[in-house]
């Protein structure tokens, strides 16, 4: 016999793929406008603002799942997890606007080495992905995958900033740039690995230690 909450549960996860799906193509585009000198900051601001207002009715329904169903156990765990994957969907959103803000303030960056973004960007996008996939198979074994990951992105920001520190004949504007977005794409890679934690405390209640961001 299916349960009623069982069908709010279900509709609490497809309204979370959804948003997943969308984050991910939102992020996509931003790093794709800048590596293509695309202005695209005006389509990117409503792409964030949708996640929001997502975020608020994946919100509302969790909400009214607590108090109509009091669920306890797994069922509770999952509900919670819901809301933080949601918020981390909405800070994809949000970077990516960041990103395209860069654009906008710098103006043409065309002649700006837009190697590391590309480099950091793709991994970005395969967290993303591994982070949404996660969370629609409850493995937990990603978490791993997506901490090395992780990683990954943190030295290829730390490199440049040394790099950057070390050279003088560097355009100014085109450092900063980089070092803004490498710095926003470092933050998205951040909460995909929270997203696979949040599905690692559904299946055990355990959570992992987070340090706090934005």
């Amino acid at each position: 016999m299916v349960r009623l909450l069982d069908i709010g549960l279900e509709r609490l996860k497809n309204m979370l793929i959804d948003m997943g799906t969308f984050s991910e193509k939102t992020v996509t585009t931003a790093i794709d406008a800048y590596t293509q000198g695309k202005n695209l900051v005006n389509e990117v601001y409503t792409a964030s603002e949708r996640l929001r207002m997502l975020e608020e009715e994946v919100s509302e329904l969790a909400i009214e799942l607590l108090a109509r169903y009091q669920p306890v156990a797994s069922d509770l765990r999952f509900i919670k997890s819901c809301l933080e994957i949601a918020y981390g969907f909405t800070r994809f959103g949000r970077y990516a606007y960041d990103i395209m803000q860069v654009r906008s303030v710098f103006g043409d960056l065309s002649k700006c080495d837009t190697k590391p973004i590309e480099e950091a960007g793709k991994h970005a996008k395969e967290m993303i992905q591994l982070s949404i996939k996660a969370f629609i198979e409850r493995d937990i074994t990603m978490s791993k995958k997506l901490k090395e990951m992780d990683s990954i992105i943190d030295n290829l920001y730390l490199q440049y900033v040394k790099n950057a520190a070390e050279k003088r004949d560097q355009d100014i504007r085109c450092t900063i740039a980089a070092t803004l977005i490498l710095r926003y794409l470092e933050r998205i890679s951040d909460h995909a690995t929270y997203i696979a934690d949040s599905v690692a405390y559904i299946k055990s209640g355990t959570k992992a230690s987070r340090r706090a961001i934005g």
